[in-house]
């Protein structure tokens, strides 16, 4: 998974159903974003560890646009694979 792949996801948007806010997932996703690039330039001192992905917790909604629950949470579990293989490896 490289930066690029989190600035091109796009989930589902859900109204009237549970989903999550659309700004925390956004302000997170940009934290891993940032955590990718410190790897992929051999500059990964004070990043995300799949810890903290694992943690993550978003704001609900129901009646106001969010994004759909099932798809954030499985693309951060990618992420998470991600990172441990990155920790194990030292970054590479």
């Amino acid at each position: 998974m490289l930066a690029r792949d989190v600035t091109e996801k796009r989930f589902t948007p859900t109204r009237f159903r549970d989903g999550y806010a659309m700004e925390d997932v956004d302000a997170f996703l940009e934290r891993v974003r940032a955590t990718l690039v410190a790897y992929e330039q051999g500059t990964a001192v004070g990043v995300l560890a799949d810890v903290d992905v694992v943690a993550a917790r978003f704001q609900p909604t129901r009646f106001r646009e969010g994004y759909d629950q099932d798809e954030v949470d499985d693309f951060l579990d990618q992420v998470v694979v991600e990172l441990r293989g990155r920790q194990s490896t030292g970054g590479r």
